[in-house]
């Protein structure tokens, strides 16, 4: 089947390539997601979801764009009118025995096997590919800002990714994990340097900021 159209479409969340495959024939259309591929810290967690044809958008778009009361409330939406939906977290110790990139292509293809309703078309957000599958997949750039049905996946993702490492900061609030969600921020730079990695970080990401710190601090003296 040729896709190549889909790379065309207009560039803003919407039902319109799922509305063009449907009128090929295609009714379950499975949308693929992923949250976490750059933090130091914290699973990375996939999300595919199909939603039905009448399913209505309420807002829907790149889970980036949307303030967080916003992505909470559009989870619980769509996770009760979705068709089929599964979430999937990869443990920090499997990114660094196979690297993120091959955690997060996991994830995806453990979500997409275990939903409830097989899929006849696999949207992919970015340039990735779903391997030892049959089913048609077409990956889009920037997807979760042109499908419905990848940004759905990216808010389920997002935000299940957010309650972890908000559970996680329990367990170590010195790094602020609740705000900066594992991500290099400067005061999580600093933490690393102070307390020392934990368990919950990527052992195979660069973890020893010292170097960059130190930079810092003579960039600042010389304003």
């Amino acid at each position: 089947m040729d896709l190549t159209f889909l790379n065309s479409l207009q560039m803003k969340a919407s039902k319109r390539i799922e509305n063009q495959l449907r009128r090929t024939g295609i009714q379950y259309i499975a949308g693929v997601d992923e949250s976490g591929v750059g933090p130091l810290a914290g699973p990375v967690v996939c999300a595919a979801v199909i939603l039905p044809a009448e399913f209505r958008t309420n807002g829907i778009n790149d889970c980036k764009a949307l303030l967080p009361e916003k992505r909470e409330k559009l989870h619980d939406y769509i996770t009760k009118k979705a068709l089929a939906y599964k979430i999937v977290a990869i443990h920090q110790r499997v990114i660094d025995k196979i690297n993120i990139y091959q955690a997060s292509v996991l994830g995806m293809k453990v979500a997409l096997e275990n939903l409830e309703i097989e899929p006849e078309m696999i949207l992919i957000d970015g340039n990735r590919r779903i391997p030892d599958t049959e089913i048609t997949q077409q990956s889009l750039i920037k997807g979760d800002q042109r499908s419905t049905a990848i940004a759905a996946a990216s808010i389920l993702a997002k935000v299940t990714r957010d309650r972890i490492m908000a559970l996680i900061d329990h367990h170590c609030p010195q790094y602020k994990f609740r705000q900066n969600k594992g991500y290099a921020t400067k005061f999580h730079r600093e933490a690393l340097m102070r307390y020392g990695a934990t368990v919950y970080h990527r052992q195979s990401f660069r973890l020893d900021y010292s170097e960059y710190i130190q930079e810092s601090l003579v960039l600042e003296e010389r304003k």
